[in-house]
């Protein structure tokens, strides 16, 4: 099971101190040596790095390398994987600090660059097929219990609308995965929903997406709720948990949540039968 927590950020931090800690050893250094060639105070700093403690920067991977004399190929090899693992984990504080306009904005190119998006959600519409109301909603409620620098929801959604014209782009696929309780949790207001469920009606008959709906008679027996995640290509995934976004860029996790979804996919109804359980869920609304 992929990991729902932060932990693969923290492992990939740990996996490039470790080799940092090998270029110390390798150029016959003490970290108390190392510490006073950079000019730091006291051999702490080089502790805290080599136990995954302390964030690396850029600057320290530099200076790391000029002290152990390492070549200017090795030197951006790891600089490379030290920008990495700096994107890899962002707290939803850090994220909005800059206002929700600019972190719609933010992932517009990685939608704009992805021909296979491939997205589950076992607690919200997706974004891609939301309503304006529908965002509105849900950014006030982002606002409120994740901060934000500023108040511009009005333009965060209207961001998050134009990006949904990729939709109607030839040459892109869109695989779209919810839990059957989606349709039915009552987030907002009626009107809300039912304006809501209509338009992912008439979202699931585009061309370039396919539907699948996971109702709450399936065998679940082998096939467990993840996290909400989305797949770009196969280069990336992007894992929403409860205090940020996790990034995983390595193959080997990338494959893991590709077998997931292809699990959670073989579970799922498409067609008529997708649409019958969005039909019933606007009938419960009354």
């Amino acid at each position: 099971m992929p990991s729902s927590s932060s932990s693969s950020a923290q492992q990939a931090r740990q996996a490039l101190a470790d080799q940092l800690k090998e270029i110390r050893l390798a150029a016959g250094l003490t970290g108390t040596a190392l510490a006073a060639a950079a000019g730091w105070h006291g051999v702490s700093k080089v502790s805290k790095i080599e136990h995954g403690i302390r964030p690396i920067s850029a600057e320290d991977v530099r200076t790391w390398c000029r002290v152990c004399g390492v070549s200017p190929e090795r030197t951006e090899e790891l600089l490379a994987e030290q920008r990495a693992v700096a994107g890899m984990w962002v707290t939803y504080q850090r994220l909005n600090r800059a206002g929700l306009r600019q972190a719609q904005a933010s992932v517009r190119p990685l939608f704009e660059r992805t021909k296979l998006v491939r997205g589950y959600q076992p607690k919200l519409i997706p974004g891609l097929l939301q309503t304006p109301d529908y965002t509105t909603a849900l950014l006030e409620t982002v606002r409120s219990r994740q901060g934000a620098g500023h108040d511009d929801i009005p333009e965060a959604v209207t961001e998050r609308m134009a990006r949904q014209r990729i939709l109607r782009q030839a040459g892109r696929r869109f695989v779209f995965l919810i839990e059957e309780p989606v349709l039915r949790h009552r987030l907002y207001d009626t009107a809300i929903m039912r304006g809501q469920l209509l338009h992912l009606r008439q979202a699931a008959r585009l061309p370039s997406v396919s539907l699948g709906v996971i109702p709450l008679q399936a065998d679940r027996r082998r096939v467990l709720p993840r996290e909400a995640f989305v797949i770009f290509d196969t280069e990336l995934v992007s894992v929403e948990l409860v205090s940020g976004v996790l990034s995983i860029t390595q193959p080997r996790e990338v494959a893991m949540y590709v077998r997931d979804f292809t699990d959670l996919a073989g579970i799922a109804v498409y067609g008529n039968a997708a649409h019958d359980l969005i039909t019933d869920a606007l009938e419960s609304l009354g």
